[in-house]
Parts: structure tokens; sequence; C-alpha cells
């Protein structure tokens, strides 16, 4: 399954759309600012963003947890805003700069730079233009990574819409119950199950309203 950018409409229903699944597998410290959280968590909070949490806490959620217009944070990646973060996980990290750069161009990349989620409609714009679809619920995934942690894949499945609208769209924010977001990773594609292997691919999406130096420091403050 492809894992490129999206770089046409009809392409946005056959590759692969956010997917946070990945990030789990790398160390938390160094991705935290990848994942939605809290500045002044409890504990048992900080446990579920690392992935530690038992089956019984998991709560199904509603897609209004992901309402809003976003963006994505690709382009701030491409013109340089985000450097300042690729050199603190350098700072702290196992990688160099480049090879920082390099694992986020793959993990950011994406043509979809726009996402409106109103009500059951979601809409996603690239430079081809706009197609959406109405999404409901298909459930929820837990995935388990080869450090032990695990994440949860909230899934939703295209009932109408524009063909190239994708077939289903699956948000990981490292929250495992109805919580609102300030950012997440998406993953898409026509095939359930093959979005659900998607690991490396996750789309990033922040409030449209905030600027590139407004997102660089929550990444940094996270």
């Amino acid at each position: 399954m492809t894992k490129t950018r999206l770089t046409s409409l009809p392409a946005l229903a056959a590759a692969a759309l956010f997917l946070t699944t990945a990030l789990p597998a790398m160390a938390a410290k160094t991705h935290a600012h990848d994942h939605g959280h809290s500045h002044e968590q409890t504990e048992a909070e900080k446990r579920i963003y690392e992935g530690y949490f038992e089956d019984s806490q998991i709560q199904p959620r509603p897609l209004s947890d992901w309402e809003g217009d976003w963006q994505s944070v690709f382009p701030y990646l491409q013109d340089g805003t985000l450097d300042p973060v690729l050199e603190d996980r350098a700072a702290h990290g196992d990688k160099t700069v480049e090879e920082y750069r390099a694992y986020y161009t793959t993990g950011y990349g994406t043509d979809t730079h726009a996402i409106r989620i109103d009500g059951q409609t979601v809409t996603f714009t690239s430079d081809a233009g706009s197609v959406s679809g109405t999404y409901v619920s298909d459930g929820y995934e837990v995935l388990t990574y080869k450090k032990g942690n695990r994440g949860v894949r909230y899934v939703f499945r295209k009932e109408s819409g524009d063909a190239a609208a994708p077939g289903y769209i699956q948000f990981s924010d490292h929250r495992i119950a109805p919580e609102k977001v300030d950012h997440y990773h998406l993953y898409w594609g026509d095939d359930r199950a093959e979005v659900l292997k998607e690991l490396t691919n996750w789309p990033t999406y922040y409030p449209a309203s905030m600027s590139g130096e407004e997102i660089l420091h929550e990444m940094l403050a996270h």
C-alpha cells in the first residue's frame, strides 16, 4: 500500500491517510509533541498517553471529538518553520537532524493540506480541489507495538459522498475515551484492514487558526 503523499483526488481515495499508530513504537519523550495531551496530566493520564491501559478503559468516541477546521503541518516542515523541533529531537533522541527530517517528511507527508469536520461530514482539500463524505463510526481497533505499549485507532466508514473521498478514515491521538483534541494524526484509504497496517505515514493536523510559529511553540512545549 502506497504511503507517499497524495498527489490527486483519485489518489486520495487509494492512499493510506492519517495513521498515528506508528508513533507509539518510538520513544515517548522523543515524539511527545506528536501526541496531544494536557501539560498537567495525572499519572493515570500519562500512562494512557504512553500506551499503557486496560481494555476496560477504552470507550467509543464520536466524530465530534475532531470537529473543526484543520491544517497539515507538512508545509511547516518543508519551509523550515519546524527546524527547531528537529534540532530538539536530535539533541535528545537517537537520530541526527537530517535523519529526523527524513523521518518526519515520511510521517507528515501529504498533499491534503486542509480538513474540515462538520457534523458527520468530512471535507479533504488539496491543491486539486476538495472532496467530501459523510462518515459513521465503524468502531475502533487496539494495536500492540513492539515495545509492549498499545494504541487505539478510531475508525469511521464513508456512508455517502464523493467517490474520490476515502472509504475509511482512522484517527490516532493517544486518547482512549471521548475528549476534544488539539491535534491528531489521520490515516485513510478504501481498505479498512490495509489502512490499519500503515505505520510510517501519519499526516498530522493542527487547528487552521494557528500560525506556524504557534504550532512550533506547542510542539516544543511537549
